[in-house]
């Protein structure tokens, strides 16, 4: 009877320290888990904050850069905001939001930004909201596409010269702008030719679409 007794206690106490390994080891691979879990959404959450950071830091910096080219600070930070978007199309409370300022601000933004082809706007689907999206291929070449405005110093000019004469000073200082005006006009046709074949041999590469040959003027 004491040697069975003896034994029992000795499976039970056996079976505690199994039971007790088993779960240790249990324990240790659940912390094991919520530390690799924890370590992942600190990777995760870090990605994630330096992209949020980097954002808004490219969007102020090239903002800032188009303004000492020239441009008005909103729509520079406005355009800025929809071309560091991964879609390229933003509501005005989404810019609103991003940018910290007043609808009126965007509005005020996006109004130049439409006059002069830099963005456009387009209904959201399903919902009466206005969006605004920047076209990557025409953005840029409505920063070179001034035919109406050179038109129209074109003919300035040209009446400048006939008005002070063509023997003047004056006269001459003035057609050698006109002289420029239209050596420009002719770079700026042959350059975005030439581009745009740059760009569809780019996207093939890529595997992107060839965008389509603009008209010529």
């Amino acid at each position: 009877m004491g040697e069975q007794r003896q034994q029992g206690s000795s499976d039970r106490r056996s079976g505690r320290t199994a039971l007790d390994a088993l779960e240790a080891s249990d324990a240790s691979e659940a912390r094991e888990a919520r530390e690799a879990q924890d370590a992942a959404g600190r990777d995760g959450r870090d990605g994630r904050d330096g992209r949020d950071d980097a954002v808004p830091t490219f969007v102020e910096r090239f903002a800032a850069q188009m303004v000492d080219a020239g441009m008005q600070r909103m729509p520079a930070r406005v355009f800025a905001c929809l071309l560091a978007s991964d879609t390229g199309v933003l509501t005005s409370a989404e810019l609103g939001e991003r940018l910290q300022v007043s609808p009126a601000a965007v509005s005020g933004a996006i109004r130049y930004l439409s006059q002069v082809g830099m963005v456009g706007r387009e209904r959201e689907p399903g919902s009466r909201r206005d969006r605004y999206r920047v076209h990557s291929d025409q953005w840029y070449e409505a920063l070179t596409r001034r035919d109406s405005i050179l038109i129209r110093w074109e003919h300035t000019l040209r009446d400048g010269v006939e008005s002070l004469g063509e023997d003047s000073d004056a006269g001459r200082r003035i057609a050698e702008t006109l002289a420029f005006i239209e050596f420009m006009q002719q770079e700026l046709t042959g350059m975005m030719d030439r581009w745009r074949n740059h760009l569809g041999r780019l996207r093939t590469d890529q595997g992107g679409t060839a965008p389509a040959e603009a008209p010529r003027r």
